[in-house]
Order: structure tokens, then C-alpha cells, then sequence
């Protein structure tokens, strides 16, 4: 998962005709807002007519997708892109999925996908080469511990007081820490990701966090028998996925307008309490 978190260098911004006024990339929704019109299926800017062509990465993990397979409907990000098509106007056997690796889908030049989604975060170097959505998922930070650890059963903040907290130095985790947890003594600081985990399972802390992705893979392949105990809700600034699109891509206002309205009517909430909190043995820490 720190795969997510790589910046390609700085690349040279990949100029895209289009038939529309060109869209904001900035993915802070700046984009000229779409119309029902300019947003109905007929009229979309596909690569294929009558389809939309999703992409994503192989294999596609869990719990962003289930057993390996995004068109099943099942996973975050599977559950959103089937709310972003059903809002585009698209049934579900009207979209298409093809495999695109991580760090193929920022890299410049065209693309034969409408969009990819693959807890890709949005950074101004990849805004240089692709353009993104609005956000559609806010990062949160995992609080990961041994299972059999002293702070495993703790269900509340509160509850992880008295716990030795270990982060890395400069992030938006060492934030979290001091801001919603305020252990009783000084969180741990490392200055490597590698370094907080092998704090752990060399059970110098009691507890690590870190970004709520990366305390996925840490659980799946880094460090047996540990568990995320809970997530702190995230806040508006910190690290956001958006869907990716080829640069300058007209189609992003009507995703910008899709997303707008999944969050407007809680949809989008919904489908992150599923998938990302309770069923994915990470609930929400109060």
C-alpha cells in the first residue's frame, strides 16, 4: 500500500484536445459545473459508445474490492464506481472493467479507460500528467496493534490513553495522534513507515498509526496476527482519492456532479460505513 503514496517526477503536462470547454483538474471542484443535458448518457465523452470503461489495478485487494473481482459490485471501490455509472445513467452490465497497473494509469499520454479508480491520492505532480475528480474518499488513520496485545479489545479513544503510540515523523498520522487521540505520554516518533512497524512487531509500542489503507496492508502482509482496533474520522484536509481520467478529459464535470450528489443524499457515506468500517473490522473510534 505505500505504493499509493509515490510521486511520479515532475512530468511535462499532456495537452488534450477536446470538443468542451476544457475541465479544472485540480480536483478541488473548481470544474464548470455540468448541466442534466451535457451529462446524459448519450452524450457522455466515452471511449466506447454506450459503455463505460473502468480501470483498476490486478489483483484488486480487498477491502477496496472482493475476491479479486471489481465487477461484482462488491468492495469500496467497486460499490462507488457502480454509483458513479448508475448516476451517469449506465446499468450494470453496461460497464466495463479493464486492468490498469498504479503507476501506468498517472503516467502521461492517452488512455483507453473512461476512468480508473485504485486508491489513487491526489497530488499536483500526478495532476501535472492526468486530471482527477472531485475526492471521493477522505484518508483516515488506523490505530494497528498485536492481536494479543494489552490495547487489542480497546473500542474508544479514550480507551488507548495509556497505550505507547508509534508514527512517523511529518505525517498526517503524528497529526491524528496529537490532535484526536492526546496519549497520555508522547506518541513514539520513527522516521520511517518501516521503522513504525517494526516498532511494533518488536513490541516497543503498543499501538502504531497509520493511514487507513496502509493499516490494511500492515494487517494483510506485514505484520501477523495484528488488527486495526479502529479508525479516527478523517478531516477535510487531509489525503483524498479522486477518479483518475486522461488529461483534460471533459467527462470529469459530470463525475465531479455524480460524486456531488452521492455525498448530497448520503449515498456515499453509506457505502463507506459498509465497506471501509464495520465489515472491514475497522470501525470508527468515538
Amino acid at each position: 500500500m505505500l505504493r499509493r503514496l509515490l510521486v511520479l517526477p515532475a512530468l511535462a503536462a499532456v495537452v488534450a484536445a477536446s470538443a468542451c470547454a476544457p475541465a479544472d483538474d485540480t480536483g478541488t471542484g473548481a470544474a464548470p459545473s455540468a448541466s442534466a443535458a451535457d451529462c446524459a448518457k448519450d452524450r457522455l465523452p466515452l471511449k466506447t459508445a454506450g459503455k463505460l470503461t473502468i480501470a483498476t489495478d490486478t489483483p484488486a485487494f480487498e477491502p477496496w474490492f472482493k475476491n479479486d473481482d471489481p465487477g461484482n459490485g462488491e468492495g469500496f471501490e467497486s460499490a462507488v464506481a457502480y454509483a458513479v455509472a448508475e448516476r451517469l445513467g449506465f446499468a450494470k452490465g453496461e460497464v466495463v472493467w479493464t486492468k490498469v497497473g498504479f503507476e501506468q494509469s498517472y503516467a502521461p499520454g492517452s488512455k483507453d479507460f473512461d476512468f480508473d479508480i485504485n486508491q489513487i491520492s491526489v497530488t499536483p505532480e500526478r495532476e501535472k500528467a492526468v486530471t482527477f475528480s472531485d475526492g471521493y474518499y477522505t484518508v483516515a488513520q488506523g490505530v494497528v496493534t498485536l492481536g494479543d496485545g494489552k490495547f487489542a479489545g480497546a473500542a474508544t479513544k479514550e480507551q488507548l490513553k495509556d497505550a505507547k503510540i508509534g508514527v512517523q515523523v511529518g505525517t498526517t498520522s503524528l497529526t491524528a495522534v496529537q490532535e484526536q487521540l492526546e496519549p497520555g505520554e508522547e506518541p513514539r516518533v520513527f522516521n520511517t513507515q518501516i521503522d513504525v512497524i517494526n516498532a511494533l512487531k518488536n513490541k516497543q509500542v503498543d499501538a502504531v498509526v497509520v493511514d487507513l489503507p496502509t493499516a490494511f496492508y500492515v494487517t494483510a502482509a506485514q505484520v501477523e496476527g495484528s488488527k486495526i482496533v479502529g479508525q479516527l474520522p478523517a478531516s477535510g484536509e487531509d489525503e483524498k482519492f479522486g477518479l483518475l481520467l486522461e488529461k483534460g478529459s471533459p467527462l470529469v464535470t459530470c463525475l465531479n456532479q455524480a460524486i456531488g450528489e452521492l455525498k448530497a443524499d448520503g449515498s456515499l457515506q453509506k457505502i463507506t460505513d459498509q465497506w471501509l468500517a464495520e465489515a472491514a473490522g475497522a470501525p470508527v473510534l468515538k
